[in-house]
């Protein structure tokens, strides 16, 4: 599986973008779709994610802001808007793809390369 992020680029504050991703390749079983992000100095961290059902989790500093969208089975889009400086950061595209019977199950994690977004104040 292959991910493809696109849309990061320079914003003011309060300022917006959409982010999109695309996973391609052998995406049978691709289940949960996230956007992770690392700050300069920081761990990586969740921003919000969507299952192939539609359901949804967002950290709670992106929650009110952010929208994460499922377009098409295999791809997904971030509505961020009311961007902060505190956003700036890489973001990364993620998908979980599960396989195996359903007694044991096994799990594959994909990264996408990561799309910089930077707020300026």
């Amino acid at each position: 599986v292959q991910l493809q992020a696109s849309g990061g680029g320079l914003v003011q504050t309060g300022g917006s973008l959409r982010l999109s991703c695309e996973a391609s390749g052998r995406t049978t079983g691709i289940d949960v779709m996230a956007w992770y992000r690392q700050g300069p100095g920081n761990q990586r961290d969740l921003v919000a994610s969507i299952t192939r059902r539609g359901v949804t989790t967002y950290a709670d500093s992106t929650k009110a802001r952010f929208s994460i969208s499922r377009d098409t089975r295999n791809t997904i889009s971030l509505q961020m808007n009311g961007l902060k400086p505190e956003d700036t950061a890489v973001y990364f595209c993620y998908a979980e793809q599960t396989y195996g019977p359903v007694e044991r199950t096994y799990k594959n994690e994909f990264w996408g390369q990561g799309t910089l977004v930077t707020v300026s104040s």
